[in-house]
């Protein structure tokens, strides 16, 4: 099949053909109809995080599935799939107590050392981002990843089910917990960001603050469920975010990944409220937190999260019905459809900014 391989950090994608295995116990084959473009894909292409190379990036997958293997009785041939890059053992206590996405043995989920790999190229074994490899034709995954969605979702849409969507509304659903009169502050509305938005709207929180240099994504932020927007270049971000809400916000959500903003999310707060790290920082940062005059005089709390605390067989369908019945949105979130060959160019876009997501469609 045709994938796109990148050889070391910082290389190109390089559109190669490689070779697959068939499904063994336990693993379901899929045929890729959407792969989107996630900024955790290009982090680990540009930034030498501990991945070995080469590999096949891609996490967001939508397509059918053409072979499963023994065991196999979540999914059959024919269905339309999605994965997720959540993986789970299904036998330890995170697994049995609903908590999949803290499995503490979600390496089961892979080979083993020393048998054939998933994927190889010129006899050489390729890493699957995450246990995906979604950026080619086909991925063999393990059935724990991959769950059925109804046939009417667009394969572009349901692609992003698997992350950004699970991993942003999650956080606000599921970590947070966000209830009806809270109040919440999102810093950096990109596809991620705009679920943690439409999440907590659906929550009912009253207030939902979008915090984002850019104006096209502050516009679309208010299509997703802002009420109020804060531009940084403007003016303080902390400050306007105190000035709106008189004292601060019950949950501030972090979807950038840097210091100044994880420390200024937790400034947003008010007295008791927890700020979120969903962003991925790069390897050894540190954030710094004053522990009496944040954590124990103010209360606040910070915690970081995971996939927006997920259970996919749970919630990815869920999230699929909500959005047939008009009450979630995915349309715009879509907002490029590129070729295989044309990852470099997405990600180009999603650096110049203004691009929720851009989904691969064409292989």
């Amino acid at each position: 099949m045709r994938a796109a391989v990148i050889e070391a950090v910082g290389g190109p994608f390089e559109i190669v053909d490689v070779r697959i295995d068939s499904p063994g116990p336990g693993e379901v084959l899929i045929d890729v109809r959407a792969s989107g473009l996630c900024r955790s894909d290009l982090h680990v292409a540009t930034t030498d995080a501990g991945f070995p190379m080469p590999a096949v990036l891609g996490h967001e997958v939508a397509g059918i599935v053409a072979a499963v293997g023994e065991d196999v009785a979540d999914v059959a041939v024919g269905q339309h799939v999605v994965t997720s890059p959540i993986h789970s053992c299904g036998t330890c206590r995170a697994c049995l107590t609903g908590r999949p996405y803290q499995c503490a043995r979600s390496s089961a989920t892979s080979r083993a050392q020393g048998t054939t790999p998933r994927l190889s190229l010129g006899g050489r074994p390729l890493t699957q981002f995450i246990g995906v490899g979604g950026f080619a034709e086909q991925v063999l995954v393990h059935a724990t990843n991959v769950v059925a969605v109804p046939e009417e979702i667009p394969f572009d849409r349901a692609a992003l089910l698997g992350c950004g969507v699970v991993t942003g509304a999650g956080a606000a659903v599921n970590t947070a917990g966000v209830r009806p009169g809270d109040t919440v502050a999102v810093l950096g509305c990109g596809g991620v960001g705009l679920n943690v938005i439409q999440g907590a709207a659906l929550a009912g929180a009253e207030r939902i603050i979008a915090v984002d240099l850019d104006p096209a994504k502050l516009e679309l932020a208010q299509t997703f469920g802002a009420t109020d927007t804060v531009d940084p270049a403007v003016g303080d971000s902390v400050a306007q975010v105190h000035e709106l809400t008189r004292g601060g916000v019950t949950h501030a959500f972090e979807a950038i990944g840097l210091k100044q903003t994880s420390e200024q999310a937790l400034a947003m707060l008010e007295i008791g409220g927890t700020a979120y790290l969903i962003g991925v920082h790069q390897p050894g940062r540190t954030i710094e937190v004053t522990p009496f005059g944040d954590l124990l005089g103010k209360q606040k709390g910070l915690r970081g999260v995971a996939m927006g605390s997920t259970n996919l067989k749970v919630d990815i369908p869920m999230y699929a019905r909500l959005y047939l019945q008009g009450r979630f949105r995915l349309d715009e979130l879509v907002s490029h459809r590129i070729g295989l060959g044309e990852i470099d160019r997405g990600y180009e876009l999603l650096r110049a900014g203004g691009v929720a997501r851009s989904v691969i469609t064409d292989f």
